[in-house]
C-alpha cells in the first residue's frame, strides 16, 4: 500500500493508523534516509498505542522501551557496526516477545529479521513539495486514511 503525505501531521497520522492495528509480536521495519520522518511517524505509532511518554530516536541508546496498551520496542540501528554488536543488545527477546517493535535503519539487519515483518519505506520528494513524503507498507493490512 503507498500513502502521500504533504505535511508532518499526515505523516504522523499514518504512523497513528498503523500503531491502532498493531499486534503483540510484530515487527514494523522503516526505511528512508535521515531526516524523512521516520521518528514523526513513530510518535504517531507510539500515540495509537497509548503511550504517552515523549518518543525520541534511540540512536545512541539502540532500544528504547516504552509501556502502553502493549510494549513498544523502539530500535534505532543506523550505528551497529556488525550483526555481533546487534546480539549483544539482546534483540531477540524483543524481536520474539509479547510487544511491538519497531526498527529504524532495519535493512542494516535484514539477516536478522525474521521473514513476516512489515517493512515501511519513507522517500521524499522535492519536486513535489519540500514537505511531501511518500510512504509505502509492504506486508501486514493496509490502513485507510484520510489523507492524499
Amino acid at each position: 500500500m503507498i500513502y502521500e503525505t504533504f505535511c508532518e501531521s499526515e505523516t504522523k497520522e499514518i504512523g497513528r493508523l498503523l500503531g491502532q492495528k498493531a499486534k503483540a509480536g510484530e515487527i514494523y521495519c522503516l526505511k528512508g534516509d535521515l531526516g524523512v520522518g521516520k521518528t514523526i511517524f513513530t510518535k504517531g505509532f507510539a500515540q495509537a498505542m497509548g503511550i504517552k511518554d515523549h518518543i525520541t530516536s534511540p540512536t545512541f541508546t539502540i532500544v528504547n522501551e516504552y509501556k502502553g496498551n502493549l510494549p513498544l520496542y523502539h530500535f534505532d540501528v543506523y550505528r551497529i557496526g556488525s550483526l555481533e554488536e546487534m546480539e549483544d543488545t539482546g534483540y531477540e527477546d524483543y524481536f520474539f516477545g509479547q510487544g511491538v517493535c519497531l526498527v529504524e535503519w532495519a535493512e542494516q539487519i535484514k539477516e536478522l529479521l525474521p521473514e513476516n515483518v512489515i517493512w515501511i519505506s519513507i522517500e521524499k520528494d522535492y519536486q513535489k513539495s519540500d514537505f511531501y513524503r511518500k510512504i509505502t507498507v509492504e506486508g501486514g493490512e493496509s490502513v485507510e486514511t484520510a489523507c492524499h
